[in-house]
């Protein structure tokens, strides 16, 4: 069985919790997941199984979306509601205008800390397991993107006020941190009171199943209709074309002369970077990295046509 398989992570759940909860149903062991949610986090979790794991990090690399509810007037050892409350200010005093102008400073590259329940290595520890025992240590700033950022809802009048918003990101950002650092802006603390993935790897709610539905599918023999394509998991990657005989070489491993491709995209071709290869009849090849210098294409990821 290959290709991507979308799970909707139910709450209370580990991501190896779901990937070992799905390899007994399919009674496989190669399956990859492309991005840990934390317990208390639902959504979209992309599963790749069999060949379909060598495109894990590709899957990694692209944006993910949100739906997050922040907390105004508690703090917390972990940045969620799971955690000690560390600040109690009830009722704090925050408008409509407030909120709006500080949402719009999180817009673009920021820079974050990553919180220190989380798993973020230094000095070859995770950070959680250094939390646990009580420790705070210096964490370096990272820069991330956030895409896009957009009010959802309000509920000021509460005694502990809620902001709902979504909010589509880079790889690496914690929106536990930005629930945070929007308190901050606001002069406030704050916490994240629930978090949702709607999107990760292109593919959204739409598109997946819960652990029910896998399990159902799977006993009746349709799991496979419901699975993604490795290839078109990652369409954001243009494609590249060649003819059969040149496939052929390819799935092989073997270098390919540039000017035997046709790319949908010119300035990929005449900048370099990843593509996706097929013959003219669609057969999927591989990812294949275009080497402007040398007039090739190499070889990164072949899907070959016989079973591994």
């Amino acid at each position: 069985m290959d290709g991507i398989l979308a799970v909707w992570k139910p709450e209370g759940w580990t991501s190896h919790d779901v990937v070992a909860k799905v390899r007994r149903i399919l009674r496989m062991k190669r399956i990859g997941h492309a991005g840990t949610l934390d317990p208390m986090v639902t959504g979209v979790l992309p599963l790749c199984l069999g060949r379909s794991t060598r495109v894990v990090e590709y899957l990694q690399e692209r944006p993910k979306a949100y739906e997050a509810v922040l907390k105004l007037g508690i703090a917390t050892d972990t940045e969620d509601v799971t955690g000690a409350v560390l600040e109690d200010q009830p009722y704090p005093q925050v408008t409509e205008d407030a909120v709006r102008k500080a949402l719009r400073q999180f817009v673009g590259q920021i820079d974050q800390i990553p919180p220190m329940f989380s798993a973020v290595k230094v000095d070859g520890k995770r950070l959680y397991e250094l939390a646990r025992e009580g420790k705070t240590v210096e964490r370096k700033s990272r820069t991330v993107t956030i895409y896009q950022l957009e009010l959802l809802d309000m509920k000021l009048d509460l005694q502990y006020p809620e902001i709902r918003f979504s909010a589509v990101c880079s790889k690496g950002t914690y929106i536990r941190t930005l629930c945070v650092d929007i308190g901050k802006a606001l002069g406030v603390p704050a916490t994240m009171a629930s978090l949702t993935r709607s999107m990760s790897g292109g593919i959204t709610r739409e598109r997946c199943l819960t652990l029910e539905q896998i399990e159902q599918l799977q006993q009746s023999g349709q799991l496979n209709e419901h699975l993604i394509d490795a290839d078109e998991a990652i369409d954001h990657l243009p494609i590249a074309e060649v003819p059969a005989a040149v496939g052929k070489l390819a799935l092989l491993g073997q270098k390919i002369v540039l000017a035997q491709a046709v790319i949908a995209d010119s300035s990929v071709a005449n900048n370099g970077g990843l593509v996706r290869l097929y013959n003219d009849q669609r057969l999927f090849i591989g990812i294949f990295q275009i080497d402007t210098e040398n007039a090739l294409l190499k070889p990164i990821k072949v899907f070959s046509s016989v079973a591994e």
